[in-house]
Parts: structure tokens; C-alpha cells; sequence
């Protein structure tokens, strides 16, 4: 979670709610998820890795990553 804080703190607010809207949530659900180290779900994982041009990866987001990718792990 703590490369999504960096990320999202180096956007300009505009480009935040930019990103956010491409991820399908909004900035106020992302940084409610990071301050609460919430889980986030498989798919939001796989938009903020996309969207982000993989500066945040879903390994960086979701503790059961090998299981939900395991693709990934090789």
C-alpha cells in the first residue's frame, strides 16, 4: 500500500481523481483502502497496475497474489 500513497501523492489532484475514475473508484476509496490497509479486490488491483503503467503492481496490492495470479509467480 505504500506505493500506491507515493503514487497517488505524486499526481496532481486533478490527476488522482483522473486515475481513480480510469480504476473504476474514486481517490476518497483509495486512500480510505491505504490508511486502513484494506484488501483490495483482484480486479482493482489489475486496474491501478494498468493504469498506473505498473509503478504499482497487484504483488505491491493484494497479500495472496500467487494464488489470485499464480501466473505471476514463475
Amino acid at each position: 500500500m505504500d506505493k500506491l500513497r507515493m503514487f497517488l501523492n505524486a499526481l496532481t489532484a486533478e490527476d488522482r481523481e483522473i486515475f481513480a475514475a480510469k480504476c473504476k473508484t474514486t481517490v476518497g476509496y483509495l486512500r480510505n483502502a491505504i490508511s486502513s490497509r484494506k484488501k483490495l479486490g483482484a480486479s482493482l488491483c489489475v486496474l491501478i497496475e494498468r493504469h498506473s503503467n505498473g509503478h504499482v503492481t497487484r504483488k505491491d496490492l493484494h497479500p495472496d497474489w500467487v494464488k489470485t495470479w499464480p501466473e505471476l509467480a514463475a
